[in-house]
């Protein structure tokens, strides 16, 4: 008897074993492959463009600076209209604030000062 005929006999016990295919389809593997190089491009792409795109990192970065320097710039101007408005107050109210200025900057004299002039002298050349 074959092994063929004796397997078929009745009262036999068939063992069926499956083979399994350790490597997948050629046609699969490269579908995987593709799939794999697709999701890494739009990884790349998400990246990049929350790196640079329009509210991506660089952007909230430069965003982030400019608002520090035009906060810088307000506090800045605060400052120089609190002292107007404190020099202006003074010139409005103080007789002496108005003298100072009338003789710093116009080169106002009381009756009776004298003025005296100094120049500068050039260094002498050794």
């Amino acid at each position: 008897m074959t092994r063929r005929a004796r397997n078929s006999e009745p009262g036999t016990q068939h063992r069926r074993t499956r083979t399994r295919n350790p490597k997948p389809e050629t046609g699969n593997r490269r579908g995987l492959r593709l799939l794999h190089w697709l999701l890494l491009f739009v990884a790349s792409l998400i990246v990049v463009d929350g790196l640079v795109g329009d509210r991506g990192l660089l952007a909230i970065l430069r965003a982030r600076h400019e608002y520090d320097e035009l906060a810088n710039t307000i506090a800045r101007q605060r400052w120089e209209n609190a002292r107007l408005r404190d020099e202006a107050h003074r010139l409005k109210d103080d007789p002496s604030a108005i003298e100072e200025v009338a003789r710093r900057e116009l080169g106002l004299i009381k009756p009776g000062e004298r003025v005296f002039i100094i120049k500068d002298i050039p260094p002498a050349k050794q």
